[in-house]
Parts: C-alpha cells; sequence; structure tokens
C-alpha cells in the first residue's frame, strides 16, 4: 500500500522530471549534466528515492532555472517536515530529541497517547529508560548519549505535576509483559505506573488481553491538543497536523478508551503483571 510518504516524494519526482522536459532534456542528458548514474535521476523522478539539498539545486541549475532551488527544498522541506527520519534525528544521539519532547509538553495542555509494546516515556523510570536507549543505540549503530538522553526524559516528567495539563494515556495489557530489561526494573517500572493512579492529572487506562474491541490497535501514537499526532515507525516518526489526521486519531483513541479499565480494575491488571515478575 502506498504511503502518504510515498505519495508525497512522487509528486516531488514529478516535479522533477516536468523540469527536465521543459528544458528538453532527456533522462540521459541531464545524468550527464550532473554526472550521475542514469539509474538515479530515474530513481529521484519516479519517487523512489529522496533527493538531498544539494540534489536539488543542481537539478535547478542543469536544467537552467537555478532560481527554482528554492521552490524545490521549500517541497523536500515539507516533505521531511511530516516524516523526520530518526537516522537524522537521532544522529548525535538521543538527548536533541529528548529536549524537542519537552518543547512540545511545555507547549501543550492536554496529551492523549496509546503505546502496545511500551511503556510511555512519560512514565517511565530512569532505569527502564537507560535500557530502551542503550538497546536503540545499538539497533540504530549511532553515538551513545544515555546518560544525558536519561536526565531529560526524567526532567520532562516534571510536567506530570502541573495542575494546568492532563495526561490521558492507554497501554495494550501486553506492553506490561514486554520484557526489554532486567526484571527488577520491569517490576520497578510497573510499581511506577501503578503509583500514578490517582494523580489528578493523569488518566491511565489499560486495554485488557480479553477486551472486545472496536478496532485492533495497530501501533501507538500521541495526541497534543488538537494541534499534532506524532505516530513512531521502525525508521521514521510522522508528525501529523492536518485536521484530517487529527480527528481520525482522535477516533482511535475514543474507540480504543471504550475497552480500557480504569482505575482500581486497572490497577489490578498491573497488579497482575507485576506479579508475574516475582514469580519467574
Amino acid at each position: 500500500m502506498t504511503t502518504d510518504f510515498q505519495s508525497a516524494r512522487v509528486v516531488l519526482g514529478a516535479r522533477l522530471r516536468e523540469l527536465r522536459n521543459e528544458a528538453g532534456l532527456t533522462g540521459k542528458d541531464q545524468a550527464e549534466r550532473l554526472g550521475w548514474q542514469r539509474s538515479k535521476v530515474s530513481r529521484l523522478e519516479n519517487g523512489k528515492q529522496t533527493p538531498s539539498v544539494a540534489d536539488l539545486s543542481a537539478w535547478a541549475d542543469a536544467v537552467g532555472h537555478p532560481e527554482l532551488a528554492g521552490e524545490l527544498r521549500g517541497r523536500l522541506a515539507a516533505l521531511e517536515t511530516t516524516y523526520r527520519s530518526w537516522r537524522r534525528q537521532l544522529a548525535g544521539g538521543h538527548q536533541a530529541r529528548q529536549e524537542l519532547a519537552i518543547a512540545e509538553t511545555r507547549a501543550t495542555r492536554t496529551i492523549h497517547g496509546f503505546e502496545v509494546v511500551r511503556i510511555p516515556g512519560l512514565f517511565q523510570t530512569a532505569e527502564y529508560a537507560r535500557h530502551g536507549f542503550e538497546t536503540n543505540a545499538e539497533f540504530r549503530q549511532i553515538t551513545s548519549d544515555v546518560e544525558g538522553a536519561v536526565r531529560t526524559r526524567i526532567r520532562r516528567q516534571e510536567a506530570l505535576y502541573e495542575p494546568d495539563k492532563r495526561f490521558h494515556f492507554l497501554m495494550w495489557e501486553g506492553a506490561l509483559y514486554v520484557r526489554t530489561c532486567p526484571g527488577g526494573v520491569q517490576a520497578a517500572q510497573l510499581d511506577r505506573l501503578l503509583s500514578l493512579i490517582g494523580l489528578d492529572t493523569v488518566e491511565l487506562g489499560i486495554v485488557p488481553f480479553g477486551a472486545q474491541l472496536r478496532r485492533t490497535p495497530t501501533h501507538g501514537f500521541w495526541i497534543y491538543d488538537q494541534r499534532l499526532v506524532i505516530v513512531e515507525t521502525i525508521n521514521t516518526e510522522m508528525w501529523l497536523d492536518d485536521d484530517e489526521s487529527i480527528r481520525l486519531y482522535e477516533r482511535a483513541w475514543g474507540w480504543l478508551a471504550e475497552s480500557a479499565v480504569f482505575g482500581r480494575q486497572a490497577q489490578r491488571v498491573i497488579g497482575r503483571a507485576r506479579a508475574s515478575i516475582d514469580t519467574v
């Protein structure tokens, strides 16, 4: 299935092809002018490869319209603003992205979130977060700045105690059992979740394994007020700010909330997961 990102890249490629055709150049001509392989020209024009800023400036020069470089860079910026690659965001480590999370949280009054396989970062203990950052740095083969990232993530949690903010979160029960850290760390993390239930700024619901669902939970997402949705994939982070996407994710959250348990029932579900660690 074609994604919005792929569709946007195809549109950008079509614009590159249009400029080449208007210049009376074949794909081979363009490749020779740029000193590229013909296959690169083809991939860019067909939306199979994301161009760099330098690629777009060179393309505009090659078709005789250097003044259009700004337009092309603007199209690329719009594409990358919505779909932010982890490779670029985490090039220098995790801390910068955590600082950005603090800024977004500071600018938001109400956050709705849903997580399928992990504890939300706002609720993580330092040790749980540390294991996550260490594993991610190894997986992505990036600079490891774990301690700075952990401190920043914990600093973000100060917002939980600000009386003018509200945090409405749902978790699939399976997230309580996914083990990415030692048992003791997992147990302390579940204790931390139990301690948050009853905090007046936090509403935490658990969608139990046996709950009747209107829609299957597919991936985690966070909604910031009614202005932004952030969705993580393996290679990108999507920042969606169009009205249609926001309404869609609000509906998804609402449907999941219908199947969730809260308060003492949520405590019992978390307690079962906590007890299972003690018996291992």
